[in-house]
Order: C-alpha cells, then sequence, then structure tokens
C-alpha cells in the first residue's frame, strides 16, 4: 500500500508554534497556502455534513464548517490531481496537564447524559493519565471526512493507518475519537485498532449526539499498539508520511527530536506498568 498514489497525494498543516520533529524533511512556510487548504477541508466537511444530514446550513459559515479546534490543530490532507482538498482529518494536540472540561468529547451528549455523564469523565481522565504515566501527547480526532469519489477507495484505510504512522512520528500519543456510526465508520476503527472507551470494566455505550444528529462512538486509541495485522502497513506508512509536505502558517519552532518511539514489541508491558503506576489498572484494559 502506498500512501502517496501518483493521482493522489497527502499533506499535513502544522499548527501555530508547533514542534516539528526533524524526521519531517520538507517543512514550508507558506501562510496563504496553509490557509487555502484549511479554508478547503472546512469546505469539504461542511459539503459532506450536510449531505449527511449532521448538519443543517445554520451549522456553516460562508460554506464551511468551522470549529474552534481548527487553526490550533494538524490537519491531515487528502490532494486530489489538482491539488484540491478530496479528504481531511483533524489531530488536535492537548497540553500535558488538560483538563477534562477542556476536551472536545466533555461537549458530547454522552458527557453530559445524567447517567453517563460521570463515567464518561472518569474514563476519559483515565487516559490523558495514561499519556502523563508514559510522557506521551494526548490527542483528539475529528474532522473526518472523503469527498464522494473517494469514498469507496483505500483512502479511508489509509487515513486511519497514517494517524498511527503520525504519532508514532511525534513519539507516541494516546488519542480520543468520537466516531459516527454511519457508514460503518466506527466498526472500522474498531477493526483496526480504536478500543470501545471504559472505566472499571464497564462499557461506554453509543450514543445519540444531538450536535451532529447521528449515532456515535467514543473510541481510544493507542499509537503502539493497532490490530497487529496492519502494523507492517503502519511502518510502510511511517517511512513515506515523514516526506510529505509540512505546511505551516507561522514560522516553525526549532527542529524538534522526541524522546524515541515505543517499542512496539513491549506495549503491553509498558501499558499495564503504566496503568499500574497511574493506580488505573483494571480488567479489560
Amino acid at each position: 500500500m502506498k500512501l502517496n498514489p501518483g493521482f493522489r497525494s497527502l499533506a499535513l498543516l502544522a499548527p501555530p508554534h508547533a514542534r516539528i520533529p526533524g524526521a519531517f524533511t520538507t517543512v514550508l512556510h507558506d501562510p496563504s497556502r496553509h490557509g487555502s487548504l484549511l479554508r478547503q477541508a472546512q469546505a469539504l466537511r461542511g459539503s459532506v455534513y450536510l449531505e449527511d444530514g449532521a448538519i443543517d446550513e445554520s451549522q456553516m459559515t460562508n460554506g464551511r464548517h468551522i470549529v474552534e479546534s481548527d487553526p490550533k490543530s494538524w490537519h491531515l490532507l487528502v490532494l486530489d490531481d489538482s491539488e484540491r482538498v478530496c479528504g481531511c482529518t483533524r489531530y488536535h494536540h492537548h497540553p500535558a496537564g488538560v483538563e477534562f472540561s477542556r476536551l472536545t468529547a466533555a461537549a458530547s451528549s454522552l458527557a453530559s447524559c445524567s447517567e453517563w455523564g460521570s463515567k464518561v469523565r472518569s474514563a476519559v481522565e483515565e487516559e490523558l493519565a495514561l499519556s502523563r504515566s508514559l510522557d506521551i501527547a494526548f490527542f483528539e480526532i475529528g474532522g473526518w471526512a472523503l469527498a464522494r469519489e473517494i469514498r469507496g477507495s483505500v483512502e479511508a484505510l489509509r487515513m486511519v493507518l497514517a494517524a498511527y504512522a503520525f504519532f508514532r512520528t511525534l513519539g507516541g500519543a494516546v488519542a480520543l475519537a468520537t466516531a459516527t456510526i454511519r457508514h460503518s465508520s466506527a466498526s472500522i476503527l474498531r477493526r483496526i485498532g480504536g478500543r470501545p472507551l471504559q472505566h472499571k470494566g464497564l462499557l461506554m455505550p453509543s450514543y445519540q449526539d444531538s450536535q451532529y444528529n447521528c449515532s456515535m462512538e467514543m473510541l481510544r486509541f493507542y499509537s503502539w499498539a493497532p490490530n497487529p495485522r496492519y502494523d507492517w502497513w503502519i511502518r510502510e506508512i511511517g517511512s513515506e508520511i515523514r516526506s510529505i509536505p509540512v505546511i505551516t502558517a507561522a514560522m516553525p519552532e526549532p527542529v524538534w527530536a522526541p524522546n524515541g518511539q515505543l517499542d512496539i514489541q513491549q506495549t503491553k508491558s509498558i501499558t499495564l506498568t503504566a496503568l499500574s503506576t497511574a493506580g488505573l489498572c483494571q480488567a479489560g484494559t
């Protein structure tokens, strides 16, 4: 599987003041291009979500679906042969010590539910504690959208695998995503490595999201622990993702070298040790 087929390519948009690992070989300071591609991604999201009934016209701004975290996030983009955005995903990197209330997950219908809200909070705080114990990044993944013409292609799978490769390039990450059940998106993510959010062995249920008018699931991802059948592909993609253009709107921070990547062969012991240290070890984790 090739990350950059001849008729489509990928690009990364970096947030302001991002620490960009030196492993990325093509870093471009181009505010105009960054802004243009971000607007295209927002327009694509808006058209896809509107067509799916996830949003209505009142949630659009000049034909675009804009969320507060967009300018603060990384964006992985699929570009067609005319350099137009035909696929996108958002990776919002949260600072160490971020509080639950600052997360997008905190605004979900499930987090607001009287029965499940406190359980969701505890489950997410366990994932935050895990990232701190391992001294790795915590991300929220969102903003998935693919143009109609590539929905039946391998791009959906490629973009998920690229997320694992991207997080590994940063030295590892714990990530959280709210995934729609529509189009089997959540089941695809689970098959690749997404794990249902849980607290004390209790799995968080799917829920009807009032913001996007669809059934959703909260899934957690560990960059070192995908479904083993996909790990070879992620490694291959990892060698390619480092050469795609990383476009910045602000002058990038000095080149950053992560403290190394988590050893994939020791993931079970690493995870259990970190959970135990954080006081979070539980059945089913």
